[in-house]
């Protein structure tokens, strides 16, 4: 990639999986990342610059030009319907978007029944419910969304679940899959055509992604 690109990258798990994505697609941030400290925006080698930032801002980086290229979960994109390119599912940081409830207080859904569900996610959520006629009085909650459930604030939570050790925890059942949710790559579209090395990184990212399924085959 003769020009350098500015990257969008998620704080946390996402980060920790793409490292050896970006490693194998030629793109070295590790080294940068070990001497960050607290720093917000690192330049790379080849020129590009990295911005780290929480990972529901990934996509508004991303969709006001200020990064060509970034990861996002799956949830994250389409709760927000941005106009983002989506050339590849990474298959990294894999979990889903579940409803919940209290195993002792378990909610019977009908078709013009109504519920009250705390999320961060109050148009997925909203969406979801609307396909089952259910009415939803939706909770918008950013910290600890169990807690809306335990405190009878919500009869269902809609919330991100990996391993359910936390629901398990707190009394709580898993009851539906709303949506599977893996992290993407995203790219801006004026840049895609604008930009020959982002077409380059696609193709440089994609090639890591069918080496790295080939390996655990």
């Amino acid at each position: 990639m003769a020009e350098g690109l500015t990257f969008a990258l998620p704080k946390g798990r996402i980060l920790e999986q793409v490292i050896p994505l970006l490693r194998v697609a030629g793109i070295d941030i590790e080294s940068a990342l070990s001497s960050a400290g607290r720093k917000l925006t690192l330049d790379i080698d080849g020129g590009h610059r990295l911005l780290l930032v929480k990972p529901t801002d990934v996509p508004t980086y991303v969709d006001h030009g200020v990064a060509d290229v970034g990861i996002a979960g799956r949830d994250t994109l389409e709760e927000q319907g941005r106009d983002l390119y989506e050339p590849i599912d990474l298959g990294i940081a894999p979990c889903r978007l579940a409803v919940a409830e209290p195993v002792n207080a378990p909610v019977s859904l009908m078709r013009g029944t109504s519920v009250r569900v705390a999320t961060k996610y109050p148009n997925l959520a909203q969406r979801h419910y609307a396909t089952k006629g259910v009415a939803a009085e939706i909770i918008p909650l950013y910290g600890s969304v169990e807690l809306g459930a335990l405190t009878s604030l919500a009869d269902q939570i809609v919330d991100l679940v990996e391993s359910g050790e936390t629901l398990r925890q707190n009394g709580l059942v898993e009851v539906e899959t709303v949506l599977d949710v893996t992290s993407r790559l995203v790219v801006h579209p004026p840049s895609l055509k604008l930009r020959p090395a982002v077409s380059e990184l696609i193709e440089a990212i994609r090639g890591a992604v069918h080496a790295r399924k080939a390996s655990v085959a």
